[in-house]
Order: C-alpha cells, then structure tokens, then sequence
C-alpha cells in the first residue's frame, strides 16, 4: 500500500528555510558587524599613529623654530660685532690721521693767523680763530687748497678788526679732511 504523509512538511520546509535563513543573516550581520568593528579600529589606529606623527612633527618644528631663533640671535650678535670691530678697525685707520691733521695745519697757518676752537664731525673740521688781517685769512685758505691732506676750504663768517675791537678779524670756515691716493702718499727715499 501506497504511503501518504499527511505530516505538513511544506510548513516545517518554510520553518526550516526560514530558520536557515535568519542564521545564515545572523551570520551575516556578524561578519558585516566584525568587518565595521575591525575597519573602525584600524582606522582609529591609523588616526592615532597619524596624531603621533603630527606629535613628533611639532616637537621637531618647535625644536626648529628654537634652533632658528638662537641662530638669529647669534645673528644679531655677530652683526654687532662685526660694526664694532669696523668702528676699532676705522679708528684704528683714522688714528695717524689725527696726527696728520695738526701736522698740516702748522704748515698751512700762516703767520699771524690764531686758532681758537677747532671742531670735528666726520671729514669735516670747523675751525674758529683770529687774523691780524684779511689777508692772511685768505693765505690760511689757500694754504689748505694746497695740501694734500686737506681740502674744499669755506669761508663761513669774518667779522672785520674794526667791529670786533680787538684789533684781529675774527673768523670761522670749513674744511675738508681728505684721505690722498698712494702716489701723494709716496714719500721721496732718502
């Protein structure tokens, strides 16, 4: 005889799918659920060593900017330093100079002819004095033209004998400090 099942097995073959399948979705949304979980802490961890890069990054720039600061400082130092010794290094130079000056106004005042104030700015020299004439005011200024050291005489006040009362014209000019080429500078061998 002929068995009929009358067991509802459609019913239990749904019941069956239907619990393959959540388990097969479980299973699913695990992985899936894994798979967010393990992106997400290799990104967190990637973001981390990224932010102690960042870290070390800043440390070194700072490091860097301190570095730069000292050598500006150290700069600063050196170009101060370097204007001082051009400053020891001119008066170093300038220091005959000094003495050329006052050698060659004795040989350029001519006779009868007084300094009283004698001023110096740079190259520039102020002298004031007293002359017993004009005359000898205008041989003072072309004894200067005439020196090698000296130069560019101005005439820039005289006041004549007669107003001063004192007998001598006073007076006040400019003159140049002049540094000569070699070929002036050369001396004659003895």
């Amino acid at each position: 005889m002929a068995r009929i099942n009358l067991l509802p097995w459609r019913e239990a073959e749904r019941h069956q799918r239907r619990q393959e399948f959540a388990v097969a979705g479980g299973i699913a949304l695990g992985i899936v659920l894994l798979s967010a979980l393990g992106v997400h802490f290799w990104m967190e961890g990637r973001i981390g060593i990224q932010e102690e890069r960042n870290k070390f990054l800043d440390e070194q720039i700072g490091q860097l900017n301190r570095q730069i600061k000292e050598i500006q400082v150290l700069e600063e130092t050196k170009a101060k330093l370097l204007a001082r010794m051009n400053i020891i290094q001119q008066l170093q130079q300038s220091r005959p100079e000094v003495v050329r000056l006052f050698d060659q106004l004795v040989t350029a005042i001519p006779e009868g002819v007084f300094l009283v104030k004698l001023d110096q700015t740079g190259r520039n020299i102020v002298l004031e004095g007293r002359a017993q004439s004009n005359a000898r005011v205008s041989a003072f200024m072309r004894n200067v033209e005439g020196s090698a050291w000296l130069g560019n005489p101005h005439l820039l006040l005289i006041e004549n004998k007669d107003k001063t009362g004192t007998g001598f014209s006073h007076f006040r000019m400019s003159f140049d400090q002049i540094r000569p080429t070699a070929d002036a500078n050369a001396q004659p061998p003895s």
